[in-house]
């Protein structure tokens, strides 16, 4: 059995929801969560949320493309390359694609001092997807 594996990121798209991309439920990762999302210009990006529920902090890494994060009410400008830290996880946020093939990667982990444990919600989504 190799120690690795490798996957295109358009292979990991879901069926349902093909700008959706659940490359953490793809490799069976259990320590820390990561999707990304692939939209066009005036689309969401990253749905509006908080992660007060489970305490975790959230990165954002604009991958392709440029995208507009309001983070808490502000608004930051996020070409390709940026990094967007959300350490405060009752800060509302969200994405919004400012041009067309915009890839947005989303890293998750647990609250600090706690083990992350996938929360269920992408298998839900994924249901019946092949």
């Amino acid at each position: 059995m190799p120690s690795y594996e490798t996957a295109h990121i358009d292979d990991m798209a879901a069926t349902q929801w093909p700008h959706w991309i659940p490359i953490r439920h793809h490799f069976g990762i259990e320590t820390f969560g990561m999707n990304a999302y692939r939209r066009n210009a005036g689309e969401s990006a990253v749905p509006e949320h908080d992660e007060s529920a489970s305490g975790a902090p959230e990165l954002f890494y604009v991958a392709n493309g440029h995208a507009t994060f309001s983070v808490d009410g502000n608004e930051i400008d996020a070409p390709a390359g940026t990094c967007v830290w959300v350490k405060d996880a009752t800060a509302k946020r969200a994405a919004t694609a400012k041009v067309d093939g915009t890839l947005v990667l989303a890293v998750g982990a647990a609250a600090a001092g706690e083990a992350y444990a996938p929360a269920g919600w992408d298998t839900q989504y994924l249901a019946g997807d092949s």
